[in-house]
């Protein structure tokens, strides 16, 4: 049962390696596209401004996917799951979470910023995106008051 656990544990292994490389990549990807666009608006002379909003939005995606990708890499493939305290995964579970949170509030402010130019009516949409962003920063806030006391 031992080495089917081995087994077990090193086919997870590879498999949230193969996870955490394609989704790096991929972040890696959108960067490159946005640093692109970019560079072709300032060739073309096209609206810089709009290429520039939307590079950031891609910028931001990206950061978010690459930073959960570093994730997943650290916790899931380099690890050991059998050290692994209470305290210790509340930490990692923080630490997505604050990822989440901190990419949902960027991407808020990218939309407000774009549907500001746009049109007025348009502020409804990013607006929910930043309150929902909030709720969950506070959401964190209260889990982390609530599990204060967690011992390893």
């Amino acid at each position: 049962m031992s080495q089917f656990n081995n087994i077990s544990d090193w086919i997870g292994r590879f498999v949230y390696g193969l996870i955490s490389i394609s989704l790096g990549l991929i972040s890696l990807a959108m960067m490159g596209v946005a640093l692109w666009n970019i560079w072709v608006s300032v060739h073309e002379q096209t609206l810089l401004v709009k290429a520039l909003l939307d590079a950031i939005g891609l910028i931001v995606i990206g950061m978010a996917v690459f930073d959960v990708s570093k994730f997943l890499l650290e916790e899931e493939v380099f690890s050991d799951s059998s050290t692994k305290s209470a305290a210790k995964q509340r930490g990692t579970l923080l630490k997505f979470l604050v990822i989440i949170a901190i990419a949902v509030s960027l991407e808020a402010l990218v939309f407000i910023f774009d549907a500001g130019r746009k049109d007025v009516a348009l502020l409804i949409y990013p607006t929910f995106l930043l309150i929902a962003a909030v709720f969950v920063v506070v959401g964190l806030g209260a889990y982390q008051k609530l599990t204060l006391d967690v011992k390893g």
